[in-house]
């Protein structure tokens, strides 16, 4: 057995550093909301307060990653209950009642889970799983077809909540963990070749996701209406210069620019410390990223260095959407900012995978 070293502290640094300046950012980006909430409501209401909570129930998932030995993961009992819990809940929050006119939330004793998020982490569980088990096989239709099969039923339930963000990020990261492992060429072709169409027809067949795609490649001509985020996400971003308008002085999140707190935190981030902070956000998460493909490159085994690969690639792959999304890269989505944005599923989940990073890299 692997000799159980000391946690990586580079790593839990970046980590914390990210989660406290993202409490200030939505403290901050939240003002507007806060003092509403403030004059009707207990204080406990607004946005700061339960993005607090989830800190502190995500350090306590980090926490209990981080003391677990990440092989218990492994087991089939484990894998095949986390992905069928994950199948059933992503079922039900179909027949919920709708936010923002979409299923994408359960509500639980007044506290909102989103699904999603949770679907997130069960697939490169799952994924880790089948490369470990096959792994003399990685291009056998025995490893190929489960994954794909899990993956493009994770993708379909998430994309008609919907939310085609998130199932773009499922698919992304699928792709990169199955490629890494050694997948052949063919099955890449095949499913590049049925996921275009697929995706064609998921975009055309809605309205606003066709508007969202004009507005991303022309959004000054409907400046009030599907290129208005974005003007006012570039607007952000701009007026920030350098050194940034201040921390709190930020006058995009004062209703000019929609879910400030949330899918365009970057954006306000950017406005109020400039230049240099979103450099170092970009530096934070380039360390979660360094050391945790060393933690699965130095894995002891297959599973601990897939799962360890699979969610760095996650993290990054989600801000890598939302930065583009808010420097008018990609289409709009609603892509939350990993242990920054609003939103406690997030957060949660975030902490947890990086819990899990932790414990593989203490087995060196």
């Amino acid at each position: 057995m692997a000799k159980k070293l000391a946690f990586d502290k580079l790593l839990l640094a970046a980590v914390a550093l990210l989660l406290v300046l993202g409490l200030v950012m939505v403290y901050s980006s939240s003002s507007l909301i806060r003092a509403q909430v403030e004059h009707r409501v207990l204080l406990s209401s607004s946005p700061f307060f339960k993005q607090l909570f989830a800190a502190m129930v995500g350090l306590a998932a980090m926490l209990v990653a981080l003391q677990a030995d990440y092989r218990l993961l492994k087991r089939p009992a484990v894998i095949y209950a986390v992905v069928l819990g994950v199948i059933t809940l992503l079922v039900v929050v179909l027949f919920a009642p709708p936010l923002n006119n979409s299923h994408r939330w359960l509500f639980v004793g007044g506290v909102s889970v989103q699904v999603s998020e949770l679907a997130k982490v069960a697939m490169v569980l799952f994924l880790a799983y089948q490369i470990d088990r096959k792994w003399t096989r990685v291009s056998h239709p025995a490893l190929v077809l489960p994954c794909m099969l899990l993956v493009g039923l994770f993708s379909l339930l998430i994309i008609v909540e919907p939310d085609f963000g998130t199932g773009v990020i499922l698919i992304g990261t699928a792709a990169l963990v199955l490629f890494v492992a050694g997948i052949s060429w063919r099955y890449i072709a095949v499913a590049l070749a049925l996921l275009v169409p697929v995706a064609a027809f998921f975009v055309v067949t809605e309205p606003y996701r066709m508007r969202r795609l004009l507005s991303f490649l022309r959004p000054e001509e409907d400046a009030l209406g599907g290129g208005y985020q974005t003007l006012q996400s570039l607007i952000a971003v701009g007026s920030g210069g350098l050194f940034g308008v201040g921390l709190g002085q930020s006058v995009q999140k004062l209703d000019f620019l929609p879910f400030a707190n949330s899918d365009f935190i970057y954006a306000i981030l950017c406005e109020e410390l400039g230049l240099l902070g979103g450099l170092l956000v970009l530096l934070l998460f380039g360390i979660i990223g360094w050391r945790g493909y060393e933690a699965g490159r130095n894995a002891p085994d297959v599973f601990g260095r897939h799962l360890a690969w699979g969610l760095t690639t996650l993290i990054l792959l989600q801000v890598l959407v939302h930065m583009s999304i808010t420097l008018q890269l990609m289409p709009v989505t609603g892509t939350p900012l990993p242990l920054i944005s609003y939103g406690g599923s997030s957060l949660v989940t975030n902490l947890a995978a990086c819990g899990l990073l932790l414990s593989v890299s203490q087995h060196a």
